[in-house]
């Protein structure tokens, strides 16, 4: 595989070795995969907030054993 663009570089796009051949005939040159990765991969990816989880109050089960173990002896 071979990440190639055009003279602008507006256009990147990752290919086969057989189609980077025939696209280099057509004016695209050879560029880093970094390059492919910010242009293209992390462009499409959608960025979705992350919702933060709200804190639930209830006792763990430990917790509600030592709270009757505190009753029971009063």
């Amino acid at each position: 595989m071979k990440c190639m663009a055009n003279q602008d570089e507006s256009v990147v796009v990752r290919v086969s070795d057989e189609k980077a051949l025939v696209l280099q005939e057509e004016g695209f040159h050879y560029v880093p995969k970094e390059l492919w990765k910010e242009k293209t991969r992390d462009v499409e990816k959608p960025t979705e907030e992350k919702s933060t989880k709200t804190k639930n109050n209830k006792m763990s089960k430990s917790a509600k054993r030592h709270l009757r173990k505190q009753n029971k002896k009063k």
